[in-house]
């Protein structure tokens, strides 16, 4: 495997990641528009992002791949969770 191949396995292990925080992040602009005026979308998907592709380092450490449904949900629970605490949680910027 050459170095473009690795980079592009390593791009391909976080693409879900990283789509989920920023879509999530900006669905969650749009839907509280009001709520998260103060915030910027950056200070909500940049959080996302890292705790979302921990996740899928943790569950290709404990499943022994990448892409299994579990990993997939426990991404999408801890996105919402860190959205949440940045949006609305008590240490709000």
């Amino acid at each position: 495997m050459g170095p473009l191949d690795a980079l592009d396995h390593i791009a391909n292990l976080f693409a879900p990641a990283l789509g989920l925080a920023a879509l999530a992040a900006a669905l969650a602009k749009l839907v509280w528009r009001r709520d998260l005026a103060g915030v910027r979308w950056r200070a909500l998907a940049l959080p996302a992002a890292l705790a979302s592709a921990a996740v899928t380092l943790a569950g290709l450490v404990v499943f022994g791949r990448d892409g299994r449904m579990a990993t997939y949900g426990a991404m999408v629970l801890v996105c919402a969770l860190v959205l949440w605490w940045r949006g609305f949680g008590p240490r709000r910027k």
